[in-house]
């Protein structure tokens, strides 16, 4: 399980239809404690944010309620990176940005979006690493997509989560909805994805045999883009391999971990 310090939860509001994740807590509207919406969470004194825990996990995945995710962790590290694609062409963009990921050998898998109309990169790391390191590998994975091609604009491109390099004081940074939401999964959303951009028959299966990054990945990544941007100094073969004679290079990771717990749970999805 993932450590987080809280759970944010999807709510609606009847009244005017607006939706969006809070922190979920114990205290929440309870008389005489809780003075929302006067005091915001980051001010209140009372806070007693709920861990995400088995139950949570499975009430999301059966409907009961849905639930995000905040990446960045107290002491700024992150056990994943998510790359957000949207609009009309995701498809191709998402394609050309796992292509650049599986040449450099960067394990990466895809998740269509909820609307169907998008989709998420995910990177799962094998220990909690800097989350400025891992947004680094991200933006260096955008780029080295672009320059390889030159006609995709990737427009689609939104953002990386997490968002931020460093915690905001007093918040948790930007969230993420969790994949395998019930009723969107229902449409083939919300699911991951194989390299046709079908869903895979059991999203279990594929979650197990994920490969997970080890930190001395990252570590080569941050050399290949130093040699690339100062040219003049040498570089480490042991580290990394000029392709075809260009300035490009192959990623060389340590033996990776490997994920091999499998939720079987007959009815969860």
């Amino acid at each position: 399980m993932v450590e987080t310090t809280s759970t944010p939860k999807l709510w609606l509001s009847t009244k005017t239809g607006r939706k969006g994740y809070s922190p979920a807590c114990r205290n929440e509207w309870v008389r005489g404690i809780c003075e929302k919406p006067r005091i915001k969470y980051s001010d209140c004194r009372n806070q007693a944010f709920l861990p995400l825990n088995d139950q949570t996990v499975l009430d999301h995945l059966q409907g009961r309620h849905t639930i995000g995710i905040y990446p960045l962790l107290k002491d700024e590290t992150c056990w994943f990176l998510a790359a957000d694609f949207d609009k009309e062409s995701w498809a191709e963009d998402v394609a050309a940005f796992v292509d650049t990921c599986r040449d450099l050998g960067i394990p990466a898998t895809v998740e269509r979006s909820l609307s169907g109309n998008g989709a998420h990169v995910w990177f799962f790391f094998s220990t909690p690493v800097p989350a400025v390191n891992a947004r680094r590998m991200g933006c260096y994975l955008i780029t080295e997509t672009m320059s390889r091609r030159h006609q995709l604009p990737m427009n689609s491109y939104d953002r990386l989560f997490p968002n931020q390099d460093t915690l905001p004081r007093g918040g948790f940074g930007n969230l993420i909805a969790l994949p395998l939401q019930y009723e969107p999964r229902q449409a083939g959303n919300s699911v991951f994805l194989n390299e046709n951009f079908q869903p895979y028959p059991y999203q279990w299966a594929c979650l197990a045999s994920l490969t997970r990054i080890a930190p001395s990945t990252l570590w080569t990544i941050r050399k290949s883009i130093y040699y690339r941007t100062h040219p003049h100094r040498s570089s480490c073969r042991a580290c990394t391999t000029p392709v075809r004679g260009q300035n490009r290079f192959t990623i060389r990771p340590d033996q990776p971990d490997q994920a091999t717990r499998v939720l079987s749970e007959p009815g969860i999805l």
